[in-house]
């Protein structure tokens, strides 16, 4: 399985900014992904996810309302798109995927298997 992050770049406080993932070699056609993110000198955070099957999306409360996790099977695509992007959200943005554990998907980063390289955002104030 491999992951590629991409659409990473500078932007300024307020924009948006849209990121892209596209996932190659899974035989599987239930499974989770999620979009993750590690500010310098902080943990990895989880973002939102997204159900492979159904498109059964979660988010954190820290971008709930922001952040908008979708898919596009027919590309094996998944997106992030940020709204209204601010400094904090300055961070390396990771996806991954994982098997799907139930009828919802998790942040939580042990149910991850396989990761991108993570592609950098920056948000200038």
């Amino acid at each position: 399985v491999q992951l590629q992050a991409s659409g990473g770049g500078l932007v300024q406080a307020g924009d948006s900014l849209g990121l892209s993932c596209t996932i190659s070699g899974y035989t599987s056609e239930e499974y989770q992904i999620a979009w993750f993110r590690q500010a310098p000198g902080k943990g990895r955070e989880g973002v939102g996810c997204i159900l492979r099957s159904d498109g059964t999306t979660w988010y954190p409360d820290s971008t709930r309302g922001r952040f908008a996790v979708t898919k596009d099977n027919a590309r094996n695509a998944v997106y992030l798109q940020m709204i209204s992007a601010q400094p904090e959200d300055t961070a390396v943005y990771y996806c991954a995927t994982g098997a799907q554990r139930g009828w919802s998907c998790s942040t939580a980063s042990y149910e991850y298997d396989h990761w991108g390289q993570g592609t950098q955002v920056t948000v200038s104030s």
